[in-house]
């Protein structure tokens, strides 16, 4: 397919596909997968699935859950489903295209799981994405309507987790702290005594609001360069322990 990679994670048992120019999945969506709460069954959606690097993992990590992903990239979505074909996930795994905002309108309360890796940046505030970027880096929603878009699609106690910038970390919490309660941070850093430049922040949509839980840094890189074991663990399709 012309402009397309088929690549894999997870040491070849994953497969994705992705523009070869472009937003292409990488790290923060297998930390992403890697932080989510494995579950023996339910339904579990992600908002701003991509191409599937999340999606397509959460999945394999979770075989008796089935998975919903909603992208406003319809090539985005479409190679998600090829994905999902590839993987052997079609019976459990469904890819839909449209806005996020008017998506969830009809599924309140529906799912047990809801993750997400919203795009990083408000329109006029950076330079100009690079080809085949803007969907991906650019909010089409408000950070603020995202993560209460991912609390109305969520069931009552329902875990909302989402990956994000750490300069955004106070955005993400005041809107947490009126959606969820249960509120566990997880700074991620290149190396020890660096900044943490992403974080996970994961919630209970519903309960009542109470202390939030800051952790040590998860560190993906030694001083030379070389991945730390933590990283390497997320690489295998391993659960981060938080």
């Amino acid at each position: 397919m012309s402009g397309i990679t088929q690549d894999t994670v997870y040491q070849g048992r994953v497969k994705l596909f992705q523009p070869e120019k472009g937003f292409r999945a990488g790290t923060d969506s297998l930390m992403l997968a890697a932080a989510l709460p494995e579950k023996p069954k339910g339904h579990a959606l992600e908002i701003g699935c991509g191409c599937g690097g999340a999606l397509m993992t959460a999945a394999f990590r979770m075989p008796g859950v089935s998975f919903t992903g909603i992208d406003i990239d319809d090539g985005m979505a479409s190679l998600a489903r090829l994905a999902a074909e590839a993987n052997s996930f079609t019976n459990r795994v469904s890819v839909e295209t449209g806005d996020a905002g008017l998506w969830v309108r009809g599924k309140e309360n529906r799912f047990e799981l809801v993750f997400s890796n919203p795009p990083y940046f408000q329109p006029g505030r950076i330079t100009a994405p690079g080809e085949g970027k803007q969907a991906a880096y650019l909010e089409s929603l408000s950070l603020e309507s995202w993560i209460k878009a991912m609390a109305f699609a969520a069931k009552p106690r329902a875990p909302l987790v989402m990956i994000h910038r750490a300069a955004e970390l106070a955005r993400i919490l005041s809107v947490f702290e009126r959606q969820t309660g249960d509120i566990t941070v997880l700074p991620v850093a290149s190396k020890h005594g660096e900044e943490a430049r992403r974080v996970l922040v994961r919630g209970r949509k519903g309960l009542k609001r109470g202390p939030v839980r800051l952790l040590a840094p998860l560190v993906t890189h030694q001083e030379d360069g070389t991945a730390s074991k933590a990283l390497d663990d997320i690489r295998r399709g391993l659960p981060i322990a938080w």
